[in-house]
């Protein structure tokens, strides 16, 4: 049981992370529009940006998630997971080869490098001259 509870808890930190990507997506581009001061916070922004590239190169690389490895370890191949934690797992884990993983990850940390750009953090100047 205490695997069980150990891998519940890597569950919830891999959502928090997938949340917080998925957040910096919509907010980011929302944030500038509407005039959000946090959307340029150097600190956040810097984390959105590492977080995604560690997605990225995971995917590039063709391996899972740490965080899905270690919840995978804690669990066990034959162990029966809790009916909430299955729930959670089939809509965070789709069962798709890699390389579409590894495609769609690439393509959102270019998205986020091009918000790098579009809507800089507070403290860098980025020329958009030629």
């Amino acid at each position: 049981m205490p695997a069980t509870l150990a891998a519940g808890a890597v569950l919830a930190v891999h959502l928090a992370v997938i949340g917080f990507n998925l957040f910096g997506l919509v907010a980011i581009p929302l944030g500038a529009w509407r005039g959000w001061a946090f959307v340029r916070e150097p600190v956040w922004r810097w984390l959105h940006v590492g977080s995604l590239a560690v997605v990225a190169l995971q995917a590039i690389a063709g391996r899972a998630c740490f965080l899905t490895d270690w919840q995978d370890a804690l669990i066990g191949r034959r162990a029966e997971a809790p009916l909430i934690m299955r729930w959670v797992n089939g809509i965070v884990f789709w069962p798709l080869p890699i390389w579409v993983f590894a495609a769609i990850y690439v393509a959102l940390f270019a998205y986020v490098l091009a918000l790098i750009w579009l809507v800089p953090p507070r403290g860098l100047r980025l020329s958009r001259r030629p």
